[in-house]
């Protein structure tokens, strides 16, 4: 079946294509059209199944009223979470959002950025799996709006909402070794650029070095996201097979620490008795598991709404200069997985958060 054009509603009405275009695009109280002309074309509109083309609508209007959201993975609880009030808050104003994920590939990141503006988009929402910044240095040349979350890149001064991922790791292996746990394995994913794995692995680094413990490189291991599963069933057989076995696994993300349970399960290992566990990310299946699982809860839901809520005021007021970097807590809900107690007391601190202060440049509070 054909598709009905303005110029097939116009011909039914007897009227001028412009006449159509300027009332379904929402203009027809500015150019004086009467109402009743107005109801007469959408009612045409409607019985013709008329469906406006948004690329040749943007073209026209300068406006898609569409964003892009480009995520390593959408399937993870993480981003899924986020890419939901991303939508929430981008349709609240008026605004559709296309969903696209980069698996983590700097070619496949660039290619769907150049198709989202070839479709019109009005501005990109990025957590961004990108080695350097020039791609986005060029993007600020061009004035395109975009907001990078989760992920910054260095050298760049840009639009950003994350969490403190050092302060927020540091703190958490600082809480093992307060409760004697001292073989710490860390598991973080590939690749190891990301602004956000660099984050959590130094501030691993740094709780050791202020307790006065000596770094092991062979207890840091670097799992491929293309083969979380099987490295990180072999990474966790040399710990148990180490003079010293690792007595806790502090992960960088909630899929390594999934791994862990499952591989730890095939090693006959018990949680906590055995081996701690700690993941970066907290999800549902942690509190639902036995033991459930100490986690790292970023706040997803005030990540998507802040970022959104940047890029939309972007592309509204083009006059924009200021540069927004936001950096948020991320707080530790100790469960089952770790044996731990509050410095100077007995008392286990399940469920509870202890306030430390960011020490960085933003001066933000972490609730751990």
């Amino acid at each position: 079946m054909k598709k009905a054009s303005l110029q097939d509603i116009a011909t039914s009405l007897k009227v001028s294509k412009s006449l159509v275009s300027f009332v379904i695009n929402g203009l027809g109280d500015e150019k004086g059209i009467k109402s009743e002309t107005q109801q007469r074309v959408l009612k045409r509109a409607r019985e013709l199944n008329y469906k406006p083309n948004f690329i040749a609508r943007g073209l026209r209007l300068g406006k898609s009223n569409t964003i892009g959201l480009i995520v390593a993975d959408i399937s993870n609880n993480f981003y899924a979470k986020i890419a939901r009030r991303v939508e929430e808050v981008a349709s609240a104003r008026g605004y559709n959002v296309i969903f696209c994920s980069s698996d983590e590939d700097e070619k496949k990141e660039v290619g769907l950025i150049e198709m989202l503006r070839e479709r019109q988009v009005d501005g990109l929402l990025i957590s961004t799996t990108q080695k350097g910044s020039s791609f986005f240095t060029q993007l600020k040349k061009e004035q395109f709006p975009f907001v990078l979350f989760d992920r910054q890149l260095p050298r760049l001064n840009t639009n950003y909402v994350g969490v403190a991922n050092f302060e927020a790791a540091r703190d958490a292996v600082d809480l093992l070794i307060r409760n004697r746990y001292h073989q710490i394995g860390l598991l973080k994913i590939s690749p190891s650029h990301l602004s956000s794995v660099r984050e959590r692995e130094a501030g691993y680094r740094e709780a050791l070095k202020n307790n006065g413990l000596r770094f092991h490189s062979d207890l840091v291991k670097e799992i491929s996201y293309e083969n979380i599963y099987n490295e990180t069933h072999q990474a966790l057989t040399q710990w148990v097979q180490r003079e010293l076995p690792v007595g806790a696994i502090f992960t960088i993300n909630n899929n390594i620490a999934v791994a862990c349970l499952e591989t730890l399960r095939t090693l006959h290992m018990r949680i906590p008795d055995d081996v701690a566990l700690i993941s970066f990310d907290d999800i549902d299946l942690f509190r639902l598991v036995h033991p459930s699982i100490t986690a790292l809860a970023q706040p997803v839901e005030d990540i998507g709404e802040r970022a959104v809520n940047i890029l939309l005021d972007l592309i509204e007021d083009e006059n924009q200069q200021k540069m927004r970097h936001e950096i948020l807590p991320a707080r530790l809900i100790s469960r089952g997985s770790c044996v731990c107690t509050k410095p100077d007391s007995d008392q286990p601190v399940e469920g509870e958060s202890v306030l430390v202060k960011n020490k960085s440049e933003h001066n933000h509070y972490v609730n751990i």
